[in-house]
C-alpha cells in the first residue's frame, strides 16, 4: 500500500513526562536543568487505520487542518514534508515509516547501517548544586559511572566553569581536573568536551594545552564562531591534538533566529551558508544544529550537503531521550554521523526497548517507522 492510499483521519494529542535518571546541573551560561519536564505527543491516524506519532507544540488549530489530506500530499519518502506541515515533521516520517513498512533509516537510504556511536551528553557541573556549593568531583564520577551502567562508554564533559559560576582562574583549573578525573577513570572512552561558548577562543586553547594528554574525541561550542577563533583553535589542535573534531553549529546569533520557523527551523538559511564556508576551510569538521529546532526533513537536505564539502553532522538532541534516536536514524539513513548525542532517562508511556544501547554503540530498530511506540 503506498502513502496515496492514505488520508489523515484523525489527531489525537496526549501529555506525557520526560524524565531523567538525576537532576541535571549546570552548564556554563544556564543554570540547573532540572528532571522532569511535560511534554505533547501528536498522534496520526489515517482512514485506513496506520497511525504514527511524534512530539509537537500545542496549535492543535495549526495541526488538525491536516485533517483530510492525503498523506502523500504531507510528505515525500524521498524528501521529507513540506514547509507547510514541518508541525508534523517526526510525526509524518514515523507513520509513511510504517505505512511502508521501512525504519526511516532504511526509507533515508540506510547508507550509514543500523549502528552509530553515542556518548552519553548528560554530564553537567554535577560538582556544584543550585546553592552554589562545592559537592566535589565524586559527584562528576558517580554520573558517569550510572550512565555507564546504562550502556554508555563515552562521555561529553561540559567545561566553562569560569564563565559564570566560579572565579575565572579556579573555574578554568577545575575544567582540567575534571577532564582528567575522567580520562583517569575511563581510559579508553571517547572525551568529548562542550563549553557552550563558555570560553574566549585563547582560553580554551590554554585549555587544551593543560589537558592535551586526555586526547580528546572532539571540542564542542567552545566560543562564539568566527574565523579569526576557529583558526587559532584548529592551530592549537593540529600541534597538541591533531585528531581532535571542532564541533559547531548548535547556538544561534539572535539576529540569525528565524521566528517563525522557517525551512531550516530557528536556523536562517545564511547563517547555514556561513556554517558551510567554515567547514569548507577545515575550520569545523562536524554541524550540530538541533533535530528538533531546525526539523527532520532539515536534516535531510543539510546531510548531503555536509557530505559533498567532506563534513559531517551529529544533530544536537539535548533534551528528550527520543530525540537521540532521531538523530540516529539520520546517522543510519545517510552515514556521516560519527558519534550522537545520548540523552540519559525516558518518556512516559515510550516503548523505546528496540533501541539498544551498549558499549557505546546504538543499534538501530528494524521495526517500521522510529520504531517507538506510544502506550498512553
Amino acid at each position: 500500500m503506498s502513502l496515496s492510499d492514505h488520508t489523515l483521519a484523525d489527531v489525537d494529542f496526549h501529555r506525557t513526562t520526560r524524565r531523567y535518571p538525576r537532576p541535571i546541573g549546570w552548564n556554563a551560561k544556564i543554570g540547573p536543568h532540572g528532571q522532569n519536564r511535560d511534554l505533547i505527543a501528536c498522534v496520526l491516524t489515517t482512514d485506513q487505520g496506520a497511525t504514527g506519532w511524534g512530539y509537537c507544540g500545542e496549535n492543535e488549530e495549526e495541526i488538525r487542518q491536516f485533517i483530510g489530506r492525503p498523506i502523500s500530499d504531507l510528505i515525500d519518502p524521498d524528501v521529507g514534508t513540506p514547509l507547510e506541515a514541518r508541525c508534523l515533521d517526526i510525526a509524518l516520517h514515523d507513520l509513511a515509516g510504517k505505512i511502508l513498512d521501512l525504519p526511516v533509516w532504511k526509507m533515508l537510504g540506510g547508507k550509514g547501517g543500523q549502528t552509530v556511536p553515542i556518548y552519553t551528553g548528560a554530564i553537567y557541573f554535577d560538582d556544584l548544586n543550585p546553592n552554589g556549593d562545592d559537592l566535589g568531583l565524586d559527584a562528576i564520577i558517580a554520573s558517569c559511572e550510572q550512565d555507564a551502567a546504562d550502556g554508555h562508554a563515552h562521555f561529553k564533559l561540559k567545561i566553562g566553569r569560569g564563565f559564570k559560576w566560579m572565579d575565572k582562574e579556579v573555574g578554568d583549573a577545575r575544567d582540567v581536573e575534571v577532564t582528567k578525573l575522567v580520562r583517569e577513570h575511563y581510559p579508553d572512552a571517547k572525551i568529548l568536551v562542550d563549553a557552550n561558548d563558555g570560553y574566549t577562543p585563547e582560553g580554551i586553547c590554554t585549555y587544551l594545552e593543560k589537558a592535551a594528554s586526555c586526547d580528546f574525541y572532539w571540542v564542542e561550542e567552545p566560543f562564539e564562531e568566527t574565523q579569526q577563533g576557529l583558526t587559532l583553535l584548529r592551530s592549537t589542535l593540529d600541534r597538541v591534538s591533531p585528531h581532535t573534531l571542532v564541533a559547531d553549529g548548535e547556538a544561534r546569533p539572535a539576529e540569525r533566529t528565524v521566528d517563525p520557523p522557517g525551512p531550516y527551523g530557528k536556523w536562517s538559511g545564511d547563517h547555514l551558508e556561513e556554517l558551510y564556508a567554515l567547514c569548507e576551510r577545515n575550520l569545523i569538521d562536524v554541524l550540530l544544529m538541533d533535530v528538533g529546532a531546525t526539523g527532520f526533513t532539515a536534516w535531510r537536505e543539510i546531510m548531503p550537503r555536509l557530505l559533498a564539502i567532506g563534513a559531517q553532522g551529529s544533530p544536537h538532541a539535548w533534551s528528550e531521550p527520543f530525540k537521540s534516536y532521531y538523530a540516529a536514524q539520520i546517522g543510519g539513513g545517510y552515514g556521516g554521523v560519527p558519534i550522537v548525542e545520548g540523552v540519559p532517562g525516558h518518556v512516559d508511556g515510550v516503548d523505546a526497548s528496540d533501541y539498544v544501547i551498549k558499549d557505546g554503540l546504538l543499534t538501530l530498530p528494524d521495526t517500521p517507522g522510529f520504531g517507538m511506540n506510544l502506550c498512553l
